[in-house]
């Protein structure tokens, strides 16, 4: 029997790694609909942030981690954040409250954002220059399938308790871990300035007050004291960051690349996509298990089309951004994403027909999101030289995190308590729709994009971290 030589070791053990913390991004929202059965009494809004509690945190520390990593060891970083990940999984798995899982997928949040940064940086070095667009490839393919495999795995897991979600990260994370400390070699740069930690604080700060007000506005009342002080707290925290961004040596957000307008233009339009995204992902799982009471794993399996139909586009969507410009496909794809919303919200009802009113709106809109994530990530790192791909990637992938926080917060806004009928969902569809169409607004104001060379054949999946490849070329 061949052994396995050492490059590849090494890449088994990152894409395990990278594989296990892109599914819980997909996962856990199947798992949401047996979580809230678990904790009756529990309000949506507050079972939200289950999901958002993660996606802020990571969110907020993704560059400084991607940062510390690179001063004190990208093996010590990703070790270290998988050692956080399996353990925060764990709790997650024994949460006996809301409270307690929030705190815990909070937890997984950190360990993810020094996981997933140094992921690259560890695996490439490993390669010669020639054989690294291959091993990038490798590396991307793995979100797709996470993001394909994440709704049918996570409806068998909660077969046996929604539990399962977080317990099977636990045996796969600690092997990987025993491997990542046998098997990996130390990467590090020279050392640089240290990370703006309190920039990351006031970010999560920011988009917390701002979520939280969102989904309390409907209990509380738009205009109360209580919303409108979280309304202006949220200002005053992002002033404040503006200002910790134009003094800090490595802040967390660079003003001269916001200042480019490529660069603005698919931050935004990456944070008004995912908004509607990350709604229609939790839409569609709480109306197929609320209004047309499939079961978890039903509902699992008729989701999945859309991630996959998604990992199909995204290489055509890539090649094609490259040929036509990113403003074409990018528009293209989000005129898809939102077409998908409008057929949901002209078929779907309280009958169940889920091959001639469901399949369609989640193929179409799974295509779409093929065609928007490449041309995003290019927009975004086609203007910096190779040695920023990695910043700038990681501000994308900060603001698609950022907007489905926000997406979801007003999927609840919107929905209220699930079970009412299909009559809410008809707004949901809307919000994804106008979401959609806001992106490809922003997105068509691009022009065009000149991509430097080592970008064209990296940024071309839907990963959690897609636009993370700009690493490699540094």
């Amino acid at each position: 029997m061949q052994r396995i030589s050492h490059p590849w070791k090494v890449t088994l053990v990152v894409l395990v790694g990278v594989f296990v913390a892109s599914l819980d991004l997909f996962i856990v929202n199947i798992a949401f609909p047996a979580i809230a059965r678990n904790f009756r009494g529990s309000s949506l809004a507050g079972l939200s942030w289950v999901l958002n509690a993660y996606a802020i945190l990571f969110a907020a520390l993704l560059v400084p981690a991607g940062r510390w990593s690179d001063r004190a060891g990208r093996r010590r970083g990703f070790i270290g954040g998988l050692a956080v990940f399996v353990t925060a999984s764990a709790a997650c798995a024994l949460a006996p409250s809301v409270a307690v899982l929030v705190a815990a997928r909070a937890i997984q949040a950190v360990g993810a954002a020094f996981m997933l940064p140094t992921s690259l940086g560890l695996l490439l070095p490993e390669f010669p220059p020639e054989r690294r667009a291959g091993v990038i490839g490798l590396w991307a393919a793995v979100g797709g399938v996470a993001a394909a495999a994440g709704p049918p795995i996570g409806g068998l897991l909660v077969q046996a308790s929604w539990r399962w979600v977080f317990i099977v990260n636990v045996p796969i994370g600690l092997i990987t871990l025993v491997a990542a400390v046998r098997v990996l070699s130390e990467r590090r740069e020279p050392a640089g300035p240290r990370p703006d930690v309190l920039g990351a604080g006031l970010i999560a700060a920011a988009i917390g007050a701002l979520t939280f007000a969102i989904v309390k506005a409907p209990d509380w009342g738009w205009g109360s004291v209580r919303v409108v002080t979280l309304f202006v707290a949220t200002a005053l925290l992002l002033a404040g960051l503006v200002r910790r961004s134009q003094v800090h040596e490595a802040p967390v957000i660079e003003p001269e690349l916001i200042r480019d307008r490529a660069i603005a233009l698919a931050n935004l339009g990456a944070l008004l996509f995912f908004a509607g995204f990350a709604a229609m992902l939790l839409a569609s799982v709480l109306f197929l298990t609320g209004v047309w009471h499939e079961s978890v794993l039903r509902a699992g399996l008729e989701v999945a089309p859309g991630p996959a139909t998604a990992a199909l586009f995204a290489v055509p969507g890539g090649l094609l951004g490259n040929r036509f410009g990113q403003r074409v496909v990018g528009t293209a794809g989000t005129l898809l994403f939102a077409a998908g919303g409008l057929w949901w919200h002209a078929h779907l009802g309280a009958t169940p027909r889920f091959a001639s009113d469901y399949l369609p709106g989640m193929m179409i809109g799974g295509a779409g999101v093929g065609l928007v994530l490449p041309t995003l990530s290019a927009a975004a790192t086609a203007p910096l030289p190779p040695a920023r791909f990695a910043t700038g990637s990681a501000i994308l992938t900060m603001s698609r995190q950022v907007g489905s926080a926000l997406g979801v917060a007003i999927l609840v806004a919107i929905v209220g308590a699930p079970g009412r009928g299909p009559g809410p969902f008809d707004h949901a569809w809307l919000f994804m729709t106008c979401s959609a169409l806001a992106a490809g607004a922003t997105i068509s104001m691009l022009g065009p994009v000149r991509l430097h060379r080592p970008v064209t054949s990296e940024v071309i999946a839907p990963t959690a971290l897609e636009g993370q490849i700009g690493r490699a070329a540094g």
